[in-house]
């Protein structure tokens, strides 16, 4: 039992899967916010833009 156990390797499995949504997670939270800053940006220069004719 404890041989069957110690081979069991499902768990790791769980982990890596856990460890590869994270890593995915953390990319998308930067991802959106580089894109909502040159977004935010963009508008601020058109509005500027407008303001000054």
């Amino acid at each position: 039992m404890l041989k069957r156990f110690l081979d069991d390797e499902t768990g790791a499995t769980v982990i890596e899967y856990g460890l590869i949504a994270a890593i995915i997670g953390a990319a998308l939270i930067f991802g959106f916010g580089a894109m909502h800053r040159a977004i935010e940006n963009r508008f601020i220069g058109l509005g500027n833009t407008i303001t000054n004719g």
